[in-house]
C-alpha cells in the first residue's frame, strides 16, 4: 500500500481537480517532498477515494478516473468509552480508527478522572478528529469515522443509530462475546467504562438502552486495553477481519 494518501473534504473535489488545504500541501509538498506529476492516492472520508496526481502548481491534485467506493464487509462497530487520563484517549482513538470503527463516542463517566469544560472538549474532540484522519490516511481506510465531541454516558447512547445490538463490557455478570447473538445485527455498539468501572446506575442506564453484559474473560485489562481489544474482537465476529 502506497503511503502517498491525502484526505480532502468532499467539498474541494470537483470533477477533474481538488484543491488542496494548506494542511494537505503541506503533507504532500514538505513532508513528502513531492513534486508536479508525483502519483496520489486522495480519499474523502466517507468511504471514496480516486488515483490522482500533484498539479503543475503544487496546490491542486489532478484527478485520473472516477470515485471509487470500496463495499463495506460485514456489521459497522461503534465504541463509547469513557474518558481516561492523559494521551490514552489518544491512543484509542487511533488504534480504533485503525481496527475499522465508525463512530468513536468518548462520554465522562461518573468515576472518570478527567473533567472537561465546553471550550476544552470541543478543542479535544477537534484533536482527536485529526488523529483520526490520519490513522485513516496510515492505514488505508477511505473513510473516517466519526468522532463525537465528549459527552455524558446518556447522550452518547442516544446518538447511536437506531437498530444497533448494543453491549457493555462488565466483569459480573457478563457473557462472552462469541455467546451473544450478534450476527444479523444492523450493527454493534459497545460501551467500555473507566479503570473505576461504571455505577450501576450508569449500568442501569445501558440495560434501559437494551444493552446486553459482555465479558472480555478472565484478566482485568486497563480501560485503554479493553477499548481497542473490543473493537478487534467484534471486527472478527460480525466485521471486516472475520
Amino acid at each position: 500500500m502506497s503511503l502517498r494518501r491525502v484526505h480532502l473534504p468532499r467539498v474541494r473535489i470537483g470533477e477533474a481537480r481538488a484543491e488542496l488545504t494548506a494542511e494537505a500541501r503541506h503533507y504532500l509538498c514538505d513532508v513528502l517532498r513531492l513534486g508536479a506529476g508525483a502519483a496520489v492516492e486522495l480519499f474523502d472520508g466517507e468511504g471514496g477515494a480516486w488515483d490522482a496526481s500533484l498539479g503543475d502548481d503544487l496546490a491542486t491534485l489532478v484527478l485520473a478516473g472516477g470515485r471509487r467506493v470500496a463495499p463495506r464487509a460485514g456489521a459497522p462497530i461503534a465504541l463509547v468509552f469513557a474518558l481516561a487520563k492523559g494521551e490514552k484517549n489518544d491512543l484509542v482513538v487511533q488504534k480504533a480508527t485503525e481496527l475499522g470503527a465508525v463512530r468513536v463516542a468518548p462520554f465522562a463517566a461518573a468515576r472518570s478522572v478527567v473533567r472537561l469544560g465546553a471550550d476544552r472538549a470541543r478543542g479535544r474532540a477537534e484533536r482527536w478528529r485529526r488523529i483520526a484522519e490520519e490513522a485513516a490516511r496510515q492505514c488505508g481506510r477511505s473513510d473516517v469515522p466519526e468522532v463525537a465531541a465528549p459527552a455524558s454516558l446518556a447522550a452518547a447512547l442516544a446518538a447511536l443509530p437506531t437498530g444497533v445490538r448494543l453491549l457493555v463490557l462488565h466483569g459480573e455478570g457478563g457473557a462472552p462475546l462469541p455467546s451473544l447473538p450478534l450476527e444479523g445485527a444492523a450493527g454493534v455498539a459497545a460501551v467500555v467504562g473507566p479503570e473505576g468501572g461504571l455505577t450501576a446506575a450508569e449500568l442501569d442506564a445501558c440495560r434501559a438502552a437494551g444493552a446486553a453484559r459482555a465479558s472480555l474473560g478472565p484478566r482485568t485489562l486497563r480501560a485503554e486495553t479493553a477499548a481497542i481489544a473490543i473493537v478487534a474482537l467484534l471486527q472478527s465476529l460480525v466485521g471486516d477481519l472475520r
